[in-house]
């Protein structure tokens, strides 16, 4: 009798001490007080991730950080001669090229190199942009042509009576590098660049043009006299990073780029 007694007072224990979800489950739910405890909250869902195209950054923090990596390129640069020969670049490769009887070929404007990097994006070297080894001949011709035109004053109107001006707007700067590759016979203003060549995004070059203004995309950099998200707010034709978006623009490409 006593060791019965003593049973029901251990079970008794053990129910008074327990939580009451334990004392429930352990009675049966039967005999012990329940509550409705508050429930925890849901964990919030993960942000989806943003769809990175090759001719955008899509948020504020993708931007800065293909800045980053647009400004601080530290991979291998190559100089393309004029026999087609790719040589490592630097500032003694250059000269020595460049003096008399040799295969190099300077842009006949300003004998700039025709710097060159491996892969598919261009990259920019020392205010300079070199063409991706990967990228048509034509992509390579613009952005050599582009690297003319940095330095030079944005003067509205600049570049539409000649290709060769002191100073060029928007559409002066595009039609340039187009006329460089052999896609463009006169220069057009921004309005008529509106229906040049495809509709939609390039795999190699984008041109964003509307009635007031027009810039382009070449293998992953831009070309632009707009210092519109360019940490370095310099006016005037130059590279400058990709935009986050491009709205109010009608996107066009040179067909088969």
């Amino acid at each position: 009798m006593s060791l019965r007694i003593a049973a029901v007072f251990a079970v008794s224990a053990a129910l008074i001490g327990a939580t009451p979800a334990v004392a429930a489950a352990e009675s049966g739910g039967a005999g012990v007080p329940t509550s409705n405890p508050t429930p925890a909250p849901a964990p919030a869902p993960a942000p989806a991730k943003p769809k990175r195209g090759y001719y955008a950054p899509t948020t504020v923090r993708h931007f800065y950080s293909y800045y980053r990596g647009y400004r601080t390129y530290r991979g291998p640069v190559f100089v393309r001669t004029e026999t087609g020969q790719v040589l490592p670049y630097s500032t003694s490769t250059v000269q020595s090229l460049g003096s008399g009887g040799s295969a190099f070929r300077a842009t006949e404007l300003s004998g700039l190199p025709h710097l060159v990097v491996p892969g598919r994006t261009a990259r920019y070297i020392h205010g300079l942009a070199a063409a991706p080894l990967r990228a048509p001949l034509a992509v390579q011709e613009m952005i050599w042509a582009g690297n003319e035109l940095i330095g030079k004053p944005y003067i509205w109107g600049g570049g539409h009576a000649s290709f060769i001006a002191r100073g060029y707007d928007c559409s002066g700067t595009v039609s340039y590098a187009l006329h460089s590759a052999g896609l463009l016979t006169w220069p057009e203003v921004s309005g008529e660049l509106e229906s040049f060549g495809g509709r939609g995004v390039g795999h190699w070059v984008t041109i964003f043009a509307n009635a007031g203004h027009v810039y382009m995309t070449i293998a992953g950099i831009r070309l632009d006299t707009s210092p519109a998200y360019d940490p370095t707010n310099l006016e005037g034709p130059r590279w400058r990073p990709l935009m986050p978006g491009n709205p109010g623009f009608v996107v066009r490409h040179p067909n088969g780029l």
